[in-house]
């Protein structure tokens, strides 16, 4: 397994790539926008994210499974009901809503090409380790449940 798989959890993550986005946004110049236009955007995305987080985990929890993300050997159960007949991660896209509207909030192209890192380090280190830790716990219904859902939208 390499080092960074399932070592820094997800939220953890994301608020590296905000602070990552940030820091490239005061470095290079960004699109003018409203004030007003970039925070209501910023919070519709953060809202829509907040709520596909907590959906994922109301659904974990009622499955009585481990909601921690750096463990996914310990899940005891494979929940493919509510959201995640939709999406097979939808605490990561509640993530990935959040960090895009603070790039738009940003309203820096620079800050939002971030959002293709953060994708691109979830789907190696995080989700990937994950599936086959699934895959192992839960074999062929796992399988088939990966055919019909999307791993994001």
């Amino acid at each position: 397994m390499p080092k960074l798989d399932l070592k820094i959890p997800p939220p953890v993550v994301m608020i590296i790539v905000g602070a990552a986005m940030w820091l490239i946004s005061k470095t290079f110049p960004g699109i003018p926008v409203d004030a007003e236009i970039k925070r209501a955007a910023f919070g519709v995305m953060a809202l829509i994210g907040v709520l596909f987080a907590a959906t994922g985990i109301r659904s974990f929890k009622k499955a009585k499974t481990t909601i921690n993300p750096t463990t996914p050997g310990s899940a005891s159960s494979l929940v493919t009901s509510g959201v995640y007949k939709f999406t097979r991660n939808p605490m990561y896209v509640g993530l990935l809503c959040v960090l895009i509207g603070w790039g738009v909030f940003l309203a820096n192209l620079f800050a939002l090409a971030f959002i293709a890192c953060f994708v691109f380090y979830m789907n190696r280190f995080q989700i990937g380790p994950e599936e086959r830790a699934l895959e192992s716990l839960f074999g062929d219904a796992f399988t088939a449940y990966k055919i019909q859902v999307r791993r994001w939208l």
